[in-house]
C-alpha cells in the first residue's frame, strides 16, 4: 500500500500582511537523528499520520515567518520540519517552512507558493539548518487550495509536491489534526521555524531551527481585536500568541511552518500584525478544517 494515513480523532484562519517569510520569535533549536531507529523499523514507503480520536486507520489516495522569543532546537526534535527555499538568481535561501506528510508531500501556506513557478522553490529536509545540510528536493507541483484568497488570506493552505521521492528512513512524517480535533482556548502549543527573531530586522533570521511555546486564543477575542482594523477572522483560522503580554510569536520567514499541539499539526503559520504583538495574535490556518482536502491531495 503506497500511502498509509493514521487518523487519531479528538475534537475540533485572514486579511493582513502574510508573514512570508517569517521566523520564530522567542523559540529554540531541535534535531532529527534521534528518530532514525524508529523509522528504520517502518518499511512502508509512505506514511501520513492524522490524529483522529483513537485508533482509526485509513488508506489515503495520492491523487513565509521566524520565531520570536523562542530558543534553538534540532531536527531530531521535529524531524518532519522542512525548510522551503526560494531561488534568487543562482542561489536558494530559506523563505518559508513546512511539515513533511509523506515521501512526496509537504504541507505549507498557500501564500508562500501562489504565483510562483515550481522552478523557483526547493525543499530542504532532514537538517536543523535552514540553509545547509540535509537533502534538497526540487518542486514538481504546487497544489494550492482552490478557495485560497490572497486578499483575505483565507484558506491559506497548500501542498508542495517534490520532483523526487524523499528518502524517509530517518524521517517520521507529521501527524495532522483530524476534523473533530479538540483544541481548547489557552492551550499550550508550539511553533517552529527559521524566520526572523526580531520584527522588522531582515538580518535576524535564524540559521538554526527555533521553537517557541505560545497559547491558543479565544476566537471571539481574536475576531474582535482584528475587527477593529477591519480585518475578518474566519472559522478557518486559529489564533495564537501570548495575549496582552507579547514577546513570543512566529514572524517573517516562518510562514507555512507547523503549529503543534502535543506534536500534532493543528495550525499552519499564516499571518499577523507585526510579530509578538501583545494585543494582536498570530493567525494560523486551522488544519482540522482541511483534513479531508489534505488527505485527498497528499
Amino acid at each position: 500500500m503506497r500511502t498509509l494515513v493514521l487518523l487519531v480523532l479528538a475534537a475540533v484562519a485572514v486579511t493582513a500582511v502574510p508573514r512570508n517569510p517569517q521566523r520564530i520569535v522567542g523559540g529554540s533549536v531541535t534535531s532529527i537523528e534521534d528518530r532514525r531507529k524508529l523509522w528504520q523499523a517502518i518499511t512502508m514507503r509512505t506514511l501520513l499520520l492524522i490524529i483522529l480520536g483513537a485508533t482509526a486507520v485509513s488508506a489515503v489516495p495520492r491523487n513565509p515567518q521566524r520565531i520570536v522569543g523562542g530558543s534553538v532546537t534540532s531536527i531530531e526534535e521535529y524531524n518532519f520540519a522542512v525548510a522551503l527555499l526560494l531561488g534568487q538568481k543562482s542561489s536558494y535561501t530559506q523563505n518559508c517552512g513546512g511539515a513533511l506528510l509523506n515521501d512526496r508531500t509537504v504541507l505549507t501556506a498557500a501564500h508562500c507558493l501562489d504565483g510562483y513557478s515550481t522552478r523557483r522553490w526547493r525543499a530542504r529536509v532532514g537538517s536543523t539548518y535552514g540553509n545547509s545540510g540535509g537533502e534538497i528536493y526540487s518542486a514538481d507541483e504546487f497544489i494550492i487550495h482552490p478557495d485560497f484568497d490572497y486578499d483575505t488570506t483565507d484558506n491559506d493552505v497548500a501542498l508542495f509536491r517534490t520532483l523526487g521521492t524523499i528518502r524517509l528512513r530517518e524521517l517520521v512524517p507529521a501527524a495532522i489534526a483530524g476534523p473533530n480535533y479538540v483544541l481548547p482556548d489557552n492551550e499550550s502549543v508550539w511553533a517552529i521555524g527559521w524566520g526572523h527573531t526580531t520584527y522588522g530586522d531582515p538580518f535576524s533570521s535564524s540559521e538554526e531551527l527555533q521553537h517557541v511555546e505560545v497559547w491558543t486564543i479565544d476566537q471571539a477575542i481574536c475576531k474582535a481585536r482584528y475587527g477593529e482594523l477591519g480585518i475578518e477572522i474566519t472559522d478557518n483560522m486559529l489564533c495564537s500568541g501570548w495575549l496582552d503580554v507579547g514577546g513570543r510569536d512566529q514572524c517573517q520567514g516562518d510562514s507555512g511552518g507547523p503549529l503543534l499541539h502535543n506534536n500534532v499539526v493543528v495550525g499552519v503559520t499564516s499571518w499577523g500584525k507585526d510579530c509578538a504583538h501583545p494585543y494582536y495574535p498570530s493567525v494560523n490556518v486551522r488544519v482540522s478544517r482541511y483534513t479531508s482536502w489534505i488527505q485527498d491531495n497528499a
